[in-house]
């Protein structure tokens, strides 16, 4: 039986009138800003469901936008968003999509390009309480929520990349509360997804940058 916490049923601190369509959309734009580490110069917001028929009324638009900009949901600069990011000479754009069956009510596919002119693709929704869900970066299925502090690290599917992240991670004393890893293709790209009980100190960070076979990584938490 699942448990329930007190965020969960009253839902979070925020600004606008749904957790679902305001909180959860804010935290979904402030994890694409954080993975993008928030050097966007256009971004398309695709949404799908629910999202895509109350966008504007119950704020989802003002939300992701403010999220991307790097605001969370209780900041109260999400009603000015678009300004903001026109201050900033950011492009955007809300489309009504259809992102399948299978896809949560409100979900949004985040088309990212970045100030340097690479793209990146984000796909999550808001499944209630101002919680979130990632289940897809760049063409790759994964899960993550953002609950804990969580370790993204893009790497190569070679042996033993696993045990090279992990040593690191044991020798500064982080414990991993979960860990899965993701690929489309043996030997091709792939996704470490590994999320810890306490925060992951700059050292810590470095050093897995630096690893071998780690093509990238970043470092995200909601709380």
């Amino acid at each position: 039986m699942k448990e329930y916490s007190v965020f969960d049923i009253l839902g979070p601190n925020m600004i606008g009138p749904s957790s679902s369509h305001t909180a959860g959309a804010c935290r979904l734009g402030y994890m694409a800003h954080k993975l993008t580490r928030g050097s966007i110069a256009e971004v398309a917001f695709h949404l799908h469901g629910s999202f895509a028929k109350t966008y504007r009324g119950h704020g989802t638009d003002k939300a992701l936008l403010g999220g991307i900009l790097g605001m969370l949901p209780d900041d109260e600069r999400l009603r000015d968003a678009f300004h903001l990011a026109r201050e900033q000479g950011m492009k955007f754009s809300f489309i009504e999509a259809d992102l399948g069956a299978d896809q949560h009510p409100n979900t949004v596919r985040i088309e990212i390009r970045k100030v340097n002119g690479q793209a990146m693709t984000i796909l999550g929704a808001s499944i209630g309480g101002g919680n979130i869900r990632v289940t897809e970066i760049d063409g790759v299925n994964l899960v993550f929520t953002g609950e804990y502090p969580t370790l993204i690290i893009p790497h190569r599917d070679i042996h033993g990349m696993v045990g090279r992240v992990t040593s690191i991670l044991g020798q500064h004393g982080v414990n991993i509360a979960f860990m899965r890893v993701y690929r489309q293709q043996k030997g091709k790209a792939a996704y470490m997804i590994i999320e810890t009980d306490g925060a992951i100190g700059d050292e810590v960070f470095r050093e897995i940058t630096r690893t071998d076979g780690v093509t990238n990584a970043y470092l995200v938490s909601l709380n």
